[in-house]
C-alpha cells in the first residue's frame, strides 16, 4: 500500500526525511526516484542528519565519488548515486552486497542496479508540489516490513 505525502518547502522535505530516520534499520534500501533538481540529495542529506543526531553532519553529494559511507552511532549509512554508472554490474565495485546486509542504503538513480534492485525495498518518487519549493513524495514499500512503519507515518504539513 503507497502512501503519499506533501510537503510546501524544503522544511517539510527535512520533517518527512526525519521521520523516516526514525523507523529505519540496518538492512533497509530506500530508493530515490525523481528528475533532477527534485530534492533526491537534499532528502538524503536531511535523513542522514537525522540518524547522525547532528543537523550540521557534512553530506557531500556521491555524485563524483558515487558513494559515501557515514559510520554513525546507530547505523551505518551508504549513500549511493548511481547517475554515473551504465551497466548494473557496476555497483558490486562499489559493494553494494555489504550496504544492503549491515547498513541503511540510500540508493539516487537506482535504474541503473536494473535487475539487481532488492525485493525488499522502500521506494520514494518525488514529484513536483503546487508552490516552487514544494513536493510530493510517494511512498511505495516492497516486502518486509515496510508497510507497517510508513502506516505510522505522520508529517505535519509545513
Amino acid at each position: 500500500m503507497s502512501k503519499t505525502v506533501t510537503v510546501s518547502d524544503q522544511n517539510g522535505t527535512e520533517a518527512l526525511a526525519a521521520k523516516l530516520a526514525a523507523v529505519a534499520k540496518a538492512g533497509d534500501v530506500i530508493l530515490m526516484h525523481g528528475t533532477l533538481g527534485m530534492g533526491k540529495s537534499a532528502f538524503c542529506r536531511a535523513f542522514i542528519r537525522a540518524v547522525a543526531d547532528n543537523p550540521n553532519e557534512e553530506v557531500p553529494s556521491p555524485t563524483f565519488t558515487l558513494v559515501q559511507i557515514y559510520e554513525l552511532d546507530r547505523v551505518p549509512i551508504w549513500h549511493f548515486d548511481l547517475y554515473r554508472l551504465s551497466d548494473p554490474e557496476e555497483v558490486h565495485e562499489l559493494d553494494i552486497e555489504d550496504a544492503f546486509s549491515d547498513a541503511i542504503s540510500l540508493i539516487e538513480w537506482p535504474d541503473r542496479l536494473e535487475y539487481l534492485t532488492p525485493e525488499n525495498r522502500l521506494d520514494i518518487h518525488i514529484d513536483p508540489g503546487s508552490t516552487p519549493d514544494g513536493r510530493v513524495f510517494k511512498l511505495e514499500p516492497h516486502g518486509e516490513d515496510w508497510d507497517a512503519r510508513i502506516n505510522d507515518l505522520v508529517v505535519s504539513p509545513s
